[in-house]
């Protein structure tokens, strides 16, 4: 898959790990691929992110 900084590409929370200041959220997209991101805990607060969640990365 050849992607740039303006891909967006849709998928579903299967797994968040939250630390203290950050977490990792990976998530799956419809072709089975997997996105792994580290994000801060307040913005999986904020953008009120679960597993099963549909998301654009």
């Amino acid at each position: 898959m050849k992607l740039s900084t303006r891909n967006q590409l849709a998928g579903t929370v299967t797994s968040i790990t939250r630390g203290e200041a950050m977490a990792v959220v990976k998530v799956e997209l419809a072709g089975g691929q997997l996105i792994t991101s580290s994000v801060t805990s307040e913005a999986v607060t904020d953008l009120d992110l679960a597993v099963g969640s549909t998301v654009t990365c």
